[in-house]
């Protein structure tokens, strides 16, 4: 949505600059992107200063200046003004700029005198229509300011990312209503000058209506809610007035005509779609209905449409004059030879317009309110305010009374707010007195109010607003988030389990993150093509029309990606869907973790300039780290494969993924990339600790399923010893630490991996691997014997078990 500072100011009085106004409807009512000065056809514009002004010798109209603008030498300027003063300051363009008549400023001699910039008149700036003197600005700034810093020339455009479920926002009024409530200060409508009184309301009719003889019928089927309309005749088409093509122009529009710049204005005004008919091309009444098979329209767009019956359009006896909510025809476009004019104001069905748009393949900005629903009950006053601009703009006169037909009514529910449930939900208790003064203040109806309850019936630009929660949000944004105290209180936790996978997906994911790996979010959409994926019927590209199969899909484009911008440390992952066909309409969907890794294993540093690279080795222990975060105690292991896959991983006979070598589309100077690759969520875990009744923080329930265990930091010294093991080739070093773990009772710490060794000395089919074994009581210092002894049922346990034995040279 983009809106005009002034526009609002001339909502809502206020004293905010646009940063301040930016940072309050952020605060309250929804993100302000960025702020956009309006007139950046006046940013290379300075401010100069005229320090010497005398008569040009050859010429009784001309003055020769020297002009100061903070370059730090004076310039020679011819100026042709006759208000040019010394001491003055005045706008400025100097040689090489455009002004924004389109000249551009040169070097030029002028009655044999060269002449280094302009000194500019309102015109000259589009600033006014004044061109016969130059502007003389009454600020206090230094020569050289912009100009668009010196003095507030032009609009800001604030550009505010609405959410889908804040229709009202898509306006001005809308976000004046918003600041109203924020500040206190009551709206209104902008004033305009000429502005003829209101017109006649409109008459209320059920399905049917005529105005100033043009019969209006909606079809029960075109599930339209609301279609008033007015004849004006007699008005003359032509340019617009500057104040409505400046009001247009601010929010970045482009201004037509008087007739349907007006009917713009209003849309970005009230939030309403406004079009206009030429009357003299309509034939018979107007009817809003299907459209009829094989029926066409040529659009303002000026191409011509096959029609569906799920288009709504609105036509008249020979058919579609405007496709409903969406877009007019040409057939009836106001034109400059128009003098009678038929203005609609209405509220379509949402899902009839998205349907109605998705078909096209078009979006309007009448189309985009429409979609997210468009107050039925401001359509008299937008019927009003268009029809008065228009009547000042361009002359003519309503003929008749207007009509306003009436289809589905869409009702205003009303809701009872608990003032404890406020309190509760908010954590800070406010008064029913305080609840009805905020809903008041936001435009709300109460109907009933005591001391535990408030009853109020929601606005009906406000479709958002339907349980008590809603209400409760509307409090705590005009309340004020900052407005909280910000303390931290007790909590109690909900006696409701995470669900397993999400619960899965978020240990994954700390233990990714922990790693230095970096997630990332790419859409399920690939090339495919090849008959084992599935496509999508209505794909947002062609190039990407199919659902992938495998998550490392997309993380191999990320790291082709960025391999093409010469990034060659590469650790992403991404815990995401994958689709499989299912012989039916819908696919199988299954969540995978996927893993890319390459590059080098640590950062460059002063003390190791080339770090060694990422290997195999590498993605083991990255596969490993993800699989105990999804798994922890479940059964899950890596069985050496062929290929490119390296790993297998499986649990319970059956493979759930795998760590591979990934072939990319790489520069010669890449590295070796590998990949991890699994399904989450298929395989039991360890079952979890009955719940019990410590309560670990004041006020909470007890303690849940996989809550964090604390134990205090060891406080005894380690022992450590050193093991090498001749190990049979055909045995796992996984297993070999298995078997280390388990006979190496409670006081066994950790278990590191930290050499292996292959040549003389070691027998053929064996290979010599080395475990750092720490050992450490909680309570008391180990004796040598007690660590001895576990080093002997260690060797003993290994060389029943595995044949595996200390290697002794």
């Amino acid at each position: 949505m983009n809106a005009s500072y002034e526009w609002l100011k001339a909502f809502v009085p206020f004293d905010a600059s646009p940063e301040q106004l930016r940072d309050m409807i952020t605060a309250h009512t929804a993100t302000v992107d960025e702020l956009v000065p309006v007139r950046q056809d006046l940013a290379p514009i300075v401010v100069a200063r005229v320090v010497e002004a005398s008569r040009h010798p050859d010429s009784d109209h001309l003055w020769l200046t020297k002009v100061d603008d903070g370059g730090g030498e004076l310039l020679e300027v011819v100026c042709g003004a006759p208000n040019v003063s010394a001491g003055k300051l005045y706008p400025f363009a100097r040689v090489g700029v455009t002004i924004p008549t389109g000249m551009k400023m040169e070097r030029r001699k002028i009655r044999g005198v060269v002449s280094n910039g302009m000194l500019c008149s309102a015109k000259e700036l589009n600033l006014g229509i004044d061109g016969d003197g130059i502007l003389e600005l009454d600020v206090d700034v230094a020569p050289g300011t912009k100009l668009l810093s010196a003095m507030p020339v032009g609009d800001t455009r604030l550009v505010v990312d609405v959410g889908a479920n804040r229709s009202d926002l898509h306006s001005h009024l809308g976000l004046a209503r918003e600041l109203s409530a924020v500040l206190g200060t009551p709206w209104r409508l902008p004033d305009i000058a000429g502005l003829p009184p209101a017109i006649a309301a409109p008459q209320q009719t059920k399905a049917h209506g005529s105005t100033a003889g043009v019969d209006i019928r909606l079809d029960p089927d075109a599930k339209a809610r609301r279609y008033a309309a007015c004849v004006i005749r007699g008005v003359k088409v032509g340019p617009s007035p500057g104040w409505l093509a400046t009001r247009v122009e601010s929010v970045g529009g482009r201004s037509i005509n008087n007739v349907v710049d007006a009917t713009n204005y209003v849309l970005h005004e009230l939030g309403q779609p406004v079009h206009a008919f030429d009357l003299a091309r309509l034939r018979g009444g107007i009817v809003v209905r299907r459209a009829k098979p094989g029926e066409t329209i040529v659009t303002l767009d000026r191409l011509g449409r096959l029609l569906k019956p799920q288009h709504i359009v609105i036509a008249d006896d020979q058919g579609a004059q405007a496709i409903a909510g969406v877009i007019g025809g040409l057939d009836s476009e106001v034109t400059d030879a128009t003098t009678d004019v038929f203005i609609e104001v209405a509220s379509f069905d949402p899902g009839a317009t998205r349907n109605s748009r998705k078909l096209l393949g078009l979006a309007t900005d009448a189309s985009y309110r429409f979609e997210r629903g468009v107050d039925p009950e401001g359509v008299a006053l937008a019927l009003d305010r268009v029809a008065r601009i228009v009547m000042a703009v361009a002359g003519g006169t309503v003929d008749g009374a207007p009509v306003e037909v009436t289809g589905a009514a869409v009702p205003r529910p009303e809701i009872t707010l608990r003032v404890t449930r406020v309190a509760k939900l908010l954590g800070e208790a406010l008064s029913a007195d305080a609840c009805e003064r905020l809903l008041r203040s936001a435009g709300f109806e109460i109907t009933e109010v005591t001391d535990v309850i408030v009853r109020a019936r929601t606005p009906s630009w406000r479709a958002d607003v339907a349980t008590e929660v809603d209400l409760i949000e509307e409090l705590a944004r005009f309340h004020g988030y900052d407005n909280f105290i910000a303390e931290i209180r007790p909590f109690r936790p909900t006696t409701t389990h995470d669900d397993p996978m999400w619960a899965a997906a978020r240990r994954v994911r700390d233990a990714m993150v922990g790693l230095g790996y970096l997630e990332a979010r790419p859409m399920p959409f690939v090339t495919g093509g090849d008959g084992t994926h599935v496509r999508v019927a209505n794909p947002l590209s062609e190039d990407e029309a199919y659902l992938r199969t495998s998550v490392v899909e997309s993380l191999a484009r990320c790291a082709e990606y960025n391999l093409a911008r010469r990034t060659g440390d590469i650790r992403l992952f991404e815990i995401g869907a994958v689709f499989h066909p299912s012989g039916q309409a819908m696919p199988h969907e299954h969540t995978h973790v996927g893993v890319v890794l390459m590059g080098r294993r640590r950062p460059v540093h002063f003390s190791d300039s080339q770090p060694p690279i990422i290997d195999e080795w590498d993605a083991k222990a990255a596969a490993e780290a993800a699989l105990r975060a999804a798994y922890p105690g479940g059964q899950v292991a890596l069985t050496p494969a062929s290929g490119d896959r390296l790993w297998e991983i499986r649990a319970q006979g059956a493979v759930l993924g795998w760590v591979a070598r990934l072939q990319l589309d790489a520069p010669v100077w890449a590295a070796p990339a590998f990949s991890i690759e699994f399904s989450l969520g298929r395989v039991p875990t360890a079952p979890a600790a009955p719940r019990g009744t410590h309560n670990y923080m004041e006020g909470s329930a007890s303690q849940p399923a996989h809550a964090a265990r604390y134990r205090p930091l060891p406080t005894m010294p380690p022992a450590e010893i050193d093991l090498a093991l001749v190990v049979p080739n055909a045995v796992a070093a996984a297993r070999v630490e298995e078997v280390i773990k388990a006979a190496g009772g409670e006081t066994l710490e950790a278990v590191e991996l930290f050499d292996q060794y292959v040549g003389p000395g070691i027998a053929d089919g064996h290979r010599s691997l080395a475990w750092r074994l720490t050992f450490r009581h909680p309570e008391r210092t180990l004796r040598d014997r007690e660590v001895e002894g576990r080093r002997t049922q260690i060797l003993r346990t290994l060389e029943e078990e595995l044949h595996v034995r200390q290697r002794t040279t």
